[in-house]
C-alpha cells in the first residue's frame, strides 16, 4: 500500500533537528567514525523518498550526511550516499524491502559491516519486535533483535562496546583490510562463517565483492537452509 507522499519542506526542521542529538552523542565518541559529506541533491531526493522528518535522527542522517564510517569502516550507516559510500538508504532498500518508493516496507536496511552482516529496522518481517533493529549475523544466518531503536543503535555505534559484539570476528589485519576497500563492497569469506570450519576467521580466506552481490548471496543461502 502506497501512502501519500509528503514535500521536501514538510519533511526539513532545522529549529527542531535531530542532528543536535547526533553531534552531541558523536561530539565524545568512543568509536572512530567519519562522517561523509553529503550531495545536497542527493540528500533532498533519499529524504523525501525515505518521508522521515529530520526531526528524527535518522532523517537528520539521510539529510546531512552521505554516510557515516564507524571503527574505520568496519560498520557503514547509510545516509544519502557518497563517493566513498555510495548507497542511499532508500536507494538500497529499493528492490529489497519494498518496490517503489512510498510504499511501507516491513523492514529498512540501515548499515551493514565488512562481512557481510546486516543491521536493520523491523516493520514486520523480522520478527515480533516492532521497530527494533535486528542483525543479520553471517555467523547463524538469522536475524536477531538486539532490542534497541534507531536512536540507541546509532548511539551505540559512537559510544558502545563494538569491540566485544565483533570479538570472534575481527582478524588480526583486519583494520589493513578494511582500507583497501569502499563502503560498496564486502570482504567475503570463504569457509563460511556460519559453517564448523569457518570458526576460524585467523585462516580463512578472504576476498572483495561487491556488497549487493554478498546480499543476495546470504539471502539466497538463508532460504536455502529455511532460516529465512
Amino acid at each position: 500500500m502506497k501512502i501519500e507522499m509528503k514535500k521536501l519542506e514538510e519533511l526539513i526542521n532545522l529549529e527542531d533537528s535531530g542532528w543536535n542529538l547526533i553531534k552531541e552523542w558523536s561530539s565524545n565518541a568512543k568509536n572512530y567514525y567519519e562522517i561523509l559529506s553529503k550531495d545536497h541533491k542527493r540528500a533532498e531526493i533519499e529524504l523525501v523518498n525515505s518521508q522521515v522528518t529530520t526531526r528524527s535522527p535518522m532523517g537528520a542522517v539521510i539529510y546531512e550526511t552521505g554516510g557515516i564510517l564507524i571503527d574505520y569502516g568496519w560498520i557503514r550507516l547509510l545516509g544519502s550516499g557518497s563517493p566513498q559510500l555510495d548507497r542511499g538508504l532508500m536507494e538500497w532498500n529499493k528492490g529489497k524491502s519494498f518496490e517503489s518508493y512510498g510504499e511501507q516496507p516491513s523492514f529498512l536496511l540501515v548499515a551493514d559491516d565488512v562481512i557481510g552482516g546486516y543491521f536493520a529496522i523491523n516493520a514486520g518481517a523480522l520478527g515480533n519486535e516492532m521497530g527494533k533493529i535486528y542483525y543479520l549475523a553471517p555467523d547463524t544466518l538469522e536475524w536477531e533483535s538486539l532490542g534497541c531503536g534507531y536512536s540507541d543503535f546509532l548511539n551505540w555505534l559512537f559510544n558502545g562496546n563494538i569491540q566485544k559484539f565483533y570479538e570472534l570476528f575481527k582478524w588480526k589485519t583486519w583494520k589493513e583490510d578494511v582500507k583497501t576497500i569502499n563502503g560498496n563492497q564486502t570482504i567475503f569469506i570463504v569457509p563460511f562463517l556460519w559453517t564448523k570450519e569457518g570458526k576460524d576467521i585467523e585462516q580463512a580466506n578472504k576476498k572483495t565483492v561487491p556488497t549487493e552481490e554478498n546480499y543476495q548471496l546470504t539471502i539466497d543461502m538463508q532460504k536455502q537452509l529455511g532460516k529465512g
